[in-house]
């Protein structure tokens, strides 16, 4: 999965006769953060080949009502394949760390071997991001509780064994197809979930955690049970929607779309950043023009006639159930539930997934005349993630407790 780039030419102690060292350490960070990215079915693209590939299966034929029967001496019309294809394009990802002559010379600590261990973990939770935020774009969705919308959400609507239960018979009816029965394990399904939601769901008498197995078989990276013949995963790094903009407005005038709050988080930023963003004020609803969180000013799209109160809400409705006092959202976190094939991986054939980058001091020539810089780089050289079955892989959308 990972490679190794070293141009030191010797001047710093170690670097020649330690490549693989650091590059163990990078991968070994990286595995620890690959949950979502196992599972998928794996494509390289070989060099000079661009930077997309196209995944085409099959599709299932129709069965009508006359199942097939044949009428006695008569050809029946032929039927026509067909295919549906899903295109995939890689991006790259990548992050360095400059170390000083001084640092590396008098550090307890072995700078460059722990800068690729906390790269490798930086980079491999790129990795898992990538791939599970493809996953969590499908269609097929299933709410906690039978609520219809994400906004209708609350901590109370949290992941049971019914949940689960109906996403097994959900895929088994949408033909998916499960993982196992070749490499000794029975048949089953996978399921990603966040540690609070498995919290919720031990509290079922159902529960079965691995060291209640009927039979030893090989456990996946992170496995924490088996239910309904569904295999749990355990990840950190499932992903879960917060409400990322909540404050008071300190400061509006009249006919003005400049709104001054008293705080912009980093999260707020970004959401607001987005284009066509929208924010709830009070009671309605504003489409965003711009935002400056050094000022703490949003920009709306069209100004405001009426000024609008100091310690008035300004908030976002992207999560879960709203507060009708506080206008806080619940959290709602994403359990994914698939089959084999639902999604793919991808990545650069030659490159690897993640390639790790020594530089050594002097080896940027005159830009370091006197030797005082190295860098610990890694770099995603290729990936992406897409989704290949929407009906092979269900996304249930719920609550955690506290």
């Amino acid at each position: 999965m990972a490679n190794i780039t070293n141009t030191t030419q010797n001047t710093v102690p170690g670097t020649q006769l330690n490549k693989t060292f650091f590059d163990r350490q990078l991968l070994e960070g990286a595995r620890t953060r690959l949950v979502h990215a196992q599972y998928g079915q794996k494509r390289h693209i070989p060099p000079h080949n661009g930077k997309r590939v196209e995944f085409r299966r099959w599709n299932l034929f129709d069965i009508d009502e006359n199942m097939c029967a044949l009428t006695e001496g008569v050809t029946p019309d032929g039927q026509t394949l067909s295919q549906s294809a899903v295109e995939a394009e890689v991006s790259q990802y990548g992050a360095y760390v400059e170390i000083s002559d001084m640092l590396e010379q008098t550090a307890y600590e072995q700078v460059l071997s722990d800068s690729a261990e906390l790269l490798g973990e930086q980079l491999g939770t790129v990795v898992e991001w990538v791939t599970r935020d493809a996953m969590c774009a499908g269609n097929n969705v299933q709410r906690a509780g039978n609520k219809s919308a994400r906004s209708e959400i609350s901590a109370a609507d949290t992941l049971t064994v019914d949940e689960i239960r109906k996403a097994v018979r959900t895929l088994k009816k949408a033909k998916a197809r499960p993982f196992g029965g070749k490499d000794g394990r029975k048949q089953h399904f996978i399921c990603i979930c966040s540690p609070d939601a498995t919290f919720d769901l031990q509290e079922d008498p159902l529960w079965q955690d691995v060291s209640k197995y009927a039979a030893k078989e090989q456990l996946y990276t992170g496995e924490i049970g088996m239910l309904f013949g569904v295999v749990f995963v355990e990840s950190t790094e499932a992903k879960v929607i917060r409400q990322a903009v909540h404050a008071k407005v300190t400061a509006h005038t009249s006919n003005s779309a400049v709104v001054t709050v008293d705080s912009i988080t980093p999260e707020a930023e970004a959401f607001l950043a987005r284009e066509g963003a929208k924010v709830m004020i009070g009671s309605a609803e504003y489409t965003v023009a711009g935002v400056d969180r050094a000022e703490k000013k949003i920009t709306l799209a069209s100004p405001v006639s009426t000024v609008i109160s100091a310690g008035t809400y300004v908030y976002s409705t992207e999560a879960g159930k709203l507060d009708d006092t506080t206008k806080t959202a619940d959290d709602v976190h994403m359990t994914l539930v698939f089959g084999k094939d639902a999604y793919g991986v991808i990545d650069l054939e030659k490159g690897g997934a993640i390639t790790t980058i020594i530089k050594g001091r002097g080896s940027a020539g005159t830009d370091d005349p006197l030797d005082q810089r190295a860098t610990a780089g890694a770099k995603v050289m290729g990936y992406t993630a897409k989704i290949l079955n929407d009906l092979w892989l269900l996304r249930i959308e719920h609550g955690v407790s506290a």
